[in-house]
């Protein structure tokens, strides 16, 4: 199979994209570890899977780099990591808080980046790196400004990665998906205000995400490394 004998590290791994992820590469044979903080919810698609679960907050680096190397205790070396954990919260920039800013930006950036200083001490045979960002880092919608900025992070760590990971094999590489009809999607108060309009056409699905990702992990993408990979059925070219 495509990722037998592989172990992949997925973070977010027990809803939306993150879970579509990890069925997807658990389909091809990969060897899964999953993060997420709801504990319930994990241990369900852990056991479906045959995965790995590790319970666990990723803004607590300390937390995550034990999950880290709990995978490698138990696997003995990490070929992949896919940083798919987010968060969002809808306030207008001048209502913003410190903390806000500070809980988004370790949701949704530290932690990758976090991750990402793991893998290049221990990826010693190479490996892959994914972070799923967002087409907010080209297009974005009022309220959403740390969520934004903080995607747009993982691509650019994405770029920074691939370089100083060339040297160690490592390839690194952004999916950025558009609306993806998942529970964030669903609950966004601009959507239900009409402030962001999408065109139902325009709605992919998480297994659509979990392709690109899973093609970017693969030894098909070879040399593919220090990119963004839009996947938004085509929303981006008509704005």
């Amino acid at each position: 199979m495509r990722f037998s004998g592989k172990t992949i590290l997925i973070t977010g791994a027990a809803s939306g994209i993150g879970l579509a992820t990890a069925q997807y590469l658990a389909g091809q044979g990969a060897h899964l570890a999953l993060i997420d903080r709801n504990a319930f919810a994990l241990e369900s698609v852990a056991t479906e899977l045959g995965a790995l679960a590790l319970p666990c907050d990723v803004s607590d680096e300390a937390a995550l780099q034990a999950a880290y190397d709990a995978t490698c205790g138990r696997f003995g070396y990490v070929d992949g990591v896919v940083n798919v954990a987010g968060a969002m919260i809808y306030k207008a920039l001048d209502d913003l808080t410190g903390d806000d800013w500070q809980r988004l930006m370790a949701i949704n950036f530290f932690a990758a980046a976090h991750l990402t200083q793991r893998a290049f001490s221990t990826m010693n045979r190479g490996g892959a790196l994914v972070f799923v960002g967002s087409i907010h880092t080209h297009q974005t919608s009022p309220l959403v400004a740390p969520y934004a900025a903080a995607k747009a992070a993982l691509s650019s760590l994405a770029r920074t990665a691939s370089i100083e990971g060339k040297p160690k094999g490592i390839r690194a590489n952004a999916v950025l998906p558009g609306a993806i009809d998942t529970p964030m999607l669903r609950e966004s108060p601009n959507i239900k205000s009409g402030a962001e309009v999408i065109d139902p056409a325009d709605i992919g699905q998480p297994e659509d995400v979990a392709a690109a990702v899973a093609f970017l992990l693969s030894d098909e993408a070879r040399f593919i490394t220090g990119t963004s990979m839009v996947v938004d059925g085509g929303r981006l070219a008509k704005l």
